[in-house]
C-alpha cells in the first residue's frame, strides 16, 4: 500500500510559476478574517500551520505573503496527478485534492518493488507539475499514512510489517492515523503516552477506558492491523467521480524566460508531445483529442483542442496537432510563460483498432520509430535517443 501526499499542495501550486516567492514564507488563504489553507515550508518554520487564522499567521511572520486559493487551477492539477497514479495501478482511493492511497500489489512485476514505484511517482509529479510529494509504504492504510507524514517533505519511507513494532511503538500516540489532539490529550491523561503503551494494554481494558468502538479501533491501529483493502474512487465532492479515470494524459512546462518565439515554443511542444505519447504507449492507450495549454506572462491561461481523425499514441501525430493549435494563437497577444500538451478521450489500444492506410498512401514509419525510441529508453535511459531539433 502506498500513501502519496503532496507537499504543501495549495501553496506549492500557487507559487510554482512565481520564482520570486520560492524562498519566501507564503500561505494560501488567511486574509483579514480567513484561515490558512496551506503554508509552504519557509512559512512553517515560523510555526504557521493549516487551520490557523490569518491574523495569527501574520503575527508570527509579519513579512508573510498571502495568496488566494485558485480552485480553477488546483482541481485540474489534482485530477492530472490522480490520473498519473492510475498509470501504475487502477486501485487508487482518492482522499482529497492532495492525497491518495494506491494498492500496487498487482503492479510489482511490471514496475518493480514498491520503493521503485514510489520514486517513479515522485519523479513524474515533479517533472510534470513542478511540485513535490511524499510517499509512505506499508501493508495497511494507517501505517502508510503515518509513513508518508514522517517522510515529508519530498521523501519516501517504508514501514514493513516486520519493523512495525520497532519503528511505530516508540512514537507518541498522537502519530496514529485519525488520532486528533483531543483524543491524544485524553490518552495522555490516562497514562497512554506512546503507541506501545496502547498496544500493550489488553483490548478489553482499553475498551473499558475509552469506549468499545474507540478502544477496538485504537488497538488495531497500535498493531498496524487496520484496513488493507482500498475502495477505488472516492473524494467525489472534489469532482473526481467515483473511481472513473479522467481519460487523459498530459504534461506542461514553465519556461525559464517568457517568450514570443514560435521556434522555441514549437521545440517545447515537441518535447512535451514525446513525453505524453511515450506515457500513452507505456499504458497501452490511445487518444483522439489533442489539447494545448498556454499561460501568458500575466498568468492568464487558455486551452485549445483539436480532434484527430483516428486515435493515436504516435509522437508525430500529437506534435502536429499541437503545432497547428499553437499557430492559431499567432500573433501572440503577450509573451508565453507556460505551455502544456494533453491527449484526451483515452481508451485501450486493443479497443481502438488500427487505422487503415488509404490506397497508395505510404507508411511514414513514425510508429516504428517511436517503438525503437521506447526500447532504447528502456535499456539506456530516457536521454539515450532524442530528436535532433531538441539537441
Amino acid at each position: 500500500m502506498l500513501h502519496v501526499d503532496m507537499d504543501a499542495f495549495y501553496a506549492s501550486v500557487a507559487i510554482r510559476d512565481r520564482p520570486e516567492l520560492q524562498d519566501r514564507p507564503v500561505v494560501v488563504g488567511g486574509g483579514h478574517r480567513g484561515v490558512v489553507l496551506s503554508a509552504n515550508y519557509p512559512a512553517r518554520r515560523y510555526g504557521i500551520r493549516s487551520g490557523m487564522s490569518g491574523g495569527e499567521a501574520r503575527r508570527l511572520c509579519p513579512r508573510l505573503v498571502e495568496v488566494p486559493p485558485d480552485f480553477d487551477v488546483l482541481r485540474p492539477v489534482s485530477k492530472a496527478i490522480m490520473e498519473s497514479f492510475r498509470g501504475f495501478t487502477p486501485v487508487v482511493e482518492v482522499m482529497s485534492l492532495d492525497e491518495a492511497f494506491l494498492d500496487v500489489r498487482g503492479a510489482l512485476k511490471l514496475f518493480g518493488p514498491p520503493e521503485v514505484i514510489a520514486e517513479r511517482i515522485r519523479s513524474r509529479v515533479r517533472a510534470e507539475h513542478g511540485i513535490t510529494c511524499s510517499v509512505g509504504i506499508a501493508a495497511a492504510v494507517s501505517v502508510a499514512k503515518l509513513a508518508s507524514r514522517r517522510a515529508k517533505p519530498d521523501g519516501v519511507l517504508a514501514i514493513p510489517p516486520e519493523r512495525f513494532v520497532e519503528v511505530v511503538h516508540p512514537l507518541d500516540v498522537g502519530e496514529l492515523y485519525g488520532v486528533g489532539e483531543a483524543t491524544r490529550q485524553r490518552l495522555h491523561r490516562l497514562g497512554l503516552m506512546t503507541v506501545g503503551d496502547v498496544a500493550r494494554l489488553p483490548v478489553a481494558e482499553l475498551r473499558r477506558m475509552v469506549g468499545g468502538h474507540l478502544g477496538g479501533h485504537l488497538h488495531a491501529l497500535a498493531w498496524g492491523a487496520d484496513r488493507s483493502e482500498l475502495a477505488p474512487g472516492g473524494a467525489g465532492t472534489f469532482g473526481f467521480g467515483e473511481g472513473v479515470p479522467e481519460g487523459s494524459m498530459g504534461s506542461q512546462h514553465t519556461l525559464a524566460v517568457d517568450t514570443r518565439s514560435r521556434e522555441q515554443l514549437a521545440r517545447e511542444l515537441l518535447r512535451l508531445s514525446a513525453r505524453v505519447a511515450a506515457r500513452l504507449r507505456d499504458a497501452d492507450k490511445v487518444g483522439r483529442t489533442v489539447a494545448i495549454t498556454v499561460r501568458w506572462s500575466d498568468f492568464r491561461t487558455i486551452t485549445r483542442s483539436r480532434t484527430l481523425p483516428e486515435p493515436t499514441d504516435v509522437t508525430h501525430d500529437v506534435y502536429e496537432a499541437a503545432l497547428l493549435l499553437l499557430d492559431t494563437l499567432f500573433p501572440l497577444r503577450l509573451p508565453v510563460r507556460l505551455v502544456g500538451v494533453r491527449v484526451q478521450g483515452l481508451h485501450r489500444r486493443r479497443d481502438a483498432g488500427g487505422r487503415q492506410l488509404s490506397i497508395g498512401e505510404a507508411d511514414p514509419g513514425w510508429p516504428d520509430a517511436d517503438r525503437a525510441v521506447d526500447r532504447a529508453a528502456a535499456r539506456f535511459g530516457s536521454s539515450a535517443v532524442r530528436r535532433g531539433s531538441l539537441l
